[in-house]
């Protein structure tokens, strides 16, 4: 079992726009560039920026125009879902590489993303690039009951997004791209369908009848992938439930499942980073509590390797 420190909320300056919270609720996607936090969020138009070296507050990129409802429920149908962001390394016009972010493709107005390029030091340089997933996401529909990308990674000439399944249809997947061909599509305007050259599914199991399933995930520099999962109790991909328990797990290179650490608590954990430092494995991790008025929480562990 892993015990999990909580390490700060995700709280935000009050910049723009003045009328939303001062922090970030719904954080489901983390990646780590340097000492810099980039975390997306499935119910906002921005991108949340945080130091790895303070407590200060972090401050909001925007990713997309316009404004969402304040309303829970308008604002659900509405939101971009952005559920997974990646580092893509150096290509093309990118000589300092690029996060790459995207919406879980649930529904036909979650299928957005974003690039945004780096600078040598890890910081965004420019303004976003608005990108229609659909080349990538939209050959999945045909694959899963219900399609919901969770997580993505890039493992050397791959690009890999992680399919969440539910308790109808526990469908859990690492989807595997060539990472050049993604990118050519992502940026063209004609852009022909990209399909996926395996779809690897994983059983993790179940915490009190509700099955584990994967809501993101980070690559170790030997090509392992470490991912969170969590048993949500809920038959789709659109309705929230209550979180019975969360896991972390190490999966090999080809997609073979290592092991699973349970948490001590349910978080219900979206967005993960991992690192190596000697014999362990050091996490961050962040939270959605689905609850607007709770902010998202920063967590660290550790893992014996």
């Amino acid at each position: 079992m892993i015990n999990i420190t909580e390490v700060r909320a995700l709280d935000v300056s009050p910049e723009v726009p003045t009328t939303r919270p001062s922090y970030i609720s719904a954080a489901s996607g983390l990646v780590c560039v340097w000492s810099t936090m980039y975390v997306v969020a499935d119910d906002e138009l921005h991108l949340g920026v945080f130091s790895k070296d303070t407590s200060e507050p972090g401050h909001l990129i925007r990713l997309f125009a316009g404004d969402l409802p304040g309303g829970k429920a308008e604002r659900k149908r509405q939101k971009p879902d952005l559920e997974a962001i990646t580092f893509v390394p150096a290509f093309d016009n990118f000589p300092h590489g690029a996060l790459l972010a995207m919406g879980s493709a649930s529904r036909p107005n979650r299928g957005r993303g974003a690039l945004l390029a780096l600078d040598a030091h890890g910081a965004i340089c420019g303004s976003s690039h608005e990108l229609d997933m659909t080349p990538v996401v939209g050959p999945l529909h045909q694959a899963f009951d219900e399609l919901n990308i969770e997580g993505a990674i890039v493992v050397c000439n791959e690009l890999r997004l992680f399919q969440r399944g539910n308790k109808r249809h526990a469908d859990n997947a690492i989807i595997r791209y060539p990472l050049r061909q993604v990118l050519g599509a992502l940026q063209s305007s004609q852009a022909e369908a990209v399909a996926p050259f395996a779809i690897d599914r994983l059983d993790l199991g179940l915490i009190e009848g509700v099955p584990l399933c994967f809501t993101d995930a980070a690559v170790l520099p030997g090509g392992e992938m470490v991912f969170c999962a969590v048993a949500e109790d809920t038959d789709d991909a659109y309705r929230d439930g209550r979180c019975v328990g969360a896991a972390i797990g190490i999966a090999d290179n080809d997609g073979h499942l290592l092991s699973l650490h349970p948490l001590d608590r349910p978080y219900k954990v979206e967005g993960i980073s991992a690192r190596l430092e000697d014999d362990r494995l050091e996490l961050l991790l962040v939270t959605d509590a689905d609850d607007t008025s709770i902010p998202a929480k920063l967590l660290s562990a550790s893992i014996a390797k």
